[in-house]
C-alpha cells in the first residue's frame, strides 16, 4: 500500500536548510497564505534578532482567491498584534510571485534609502531551500540566512487539516510544486542549482503519479 506520508515527509525534510540564527539588521519575510511566517518574523523581532521587519507580497496565485488584503498587509496585522511597532515595519504590496518579491523589495530599499547590510529571511518551512537558491541567483549581493516557522511536519498537517481555506492535499501539492521548481529553475538559471537526492526525487515522482500535481508548471 502506498505510504503517502513517508513521501511527503521526505520532501518536507529536503526543503529545510537548518541555518543557525544570528542577529541581523532586518527580518525580510516573504508573503504567502501562511500567516505562521508572520508570527515567526514577529517572534524573531521580539527576541532581538533585528531592529525592523520587512514584508513583501501582494496577492499571489493562492491568496488572490481567498484574501481581500495583500499578503504584506495581512502579515503586518499579525506582527502588530504580536508587539512589533508599526513604525518598524516596511511593506512591499505589489508582487505576485517570488521573482517580483525580490525585484520589488530591491526597489523599496532604494526608495526608502535603507542601509541594511544583512537579513534574516523568513518563509514557509517547505520553501526554505527554494528561497535560498533563488536569492543566491537573483540577489547575489544579499547577505542573509534563512529560517521558517519552527513547526513539525505533523503540526503542519494539523494546520492544513484544521484550516477552513485549505486541506492537507493543498499542503502536499505546494511542496511538490516547490520541488519541481527547485529542479527546473536550477536548470534554466532562475536560481542556483540544488542537488536533489535520488530518494527525494523518487518520492516526488510517486506523489505526482498519485495525483499531487495541481501546483506543477505544465509544459
Amino acid at each position: 500500500m502506498y505510504d503517502l506520508n513517508a513521501d511527503a515527509k521526505l520532501l518536507w525534510d529536503y526543503h529545510h536548510l537548518h541555518h543557525n540564527l544570528s542577529k541581523k539588521d532586518c527580518i525580510l519575510a516573504f508573503g504567502s497564505h501562511d500567516l505562521h511566517v508572520a508570527e515567526r518574523a514577529a517572534e524573531l523581532y521580539n527576541q532581538g534578532f533585528a531592529e525592523c521587519v520587512m514584508f513583501t507580497g501582494g496577492l499571489g496565485k493562492i491568496t488572490k482567491n481567498t484574501w481581500e488584503k495583500t499578503e504584506a498587509e495581512m502579515f503586518t496585522e499579525v506582527a502588530i498584534e504580536r508587539g512589533v511597532p508599526k513604525d518598524k515595519i516596511f511593506l512591499e504590496t505589489e508582487s505576485t510571485n517570488t521573482g517580483q518579491n525580490i525585484a520589488f523589495t530591491k526597489k523599496l530599499i532604494e526608495k526608502e534609502k535603507l542601509t541594511f547590510s544583512d537579513y534574516i529571511v523568513v518563509d514557509k518551512p517547505f520553501k526554505e531551500r527554494r528561497i535560498y537558491a533563488t536569492l543566491k541567483k537573483q540577489w547575489p549581493a544579499l547577505d542573509f540566512i534563512v529560517t521558517s516557522p519552527q513547526a513539525s511536519y505533523k503540526a503542519y498537517c494539523r494546520f492544513y487539516n484544521d484550516s477552513e481555506e485549505f486541506d492537507i492535499s493543498d499542503f502536499i501539492n505546494i511542496m511538490v510544486g516547490d520541488l519541481q521548481r527547485i529542479d527546473l529553475y536550477g536548470e534554466n538559471g532562475f536560481q542556483i542549482p540544488q542537488d536533489i537526492p535520488k530518494d527525494v526525487m523518487e518520492a516526488y515522482k510517486r506523489l505526482v503519479r498519485n495525483g499531487f500535481d495541481r501546483q506543477l508548471i505544465q509544459g
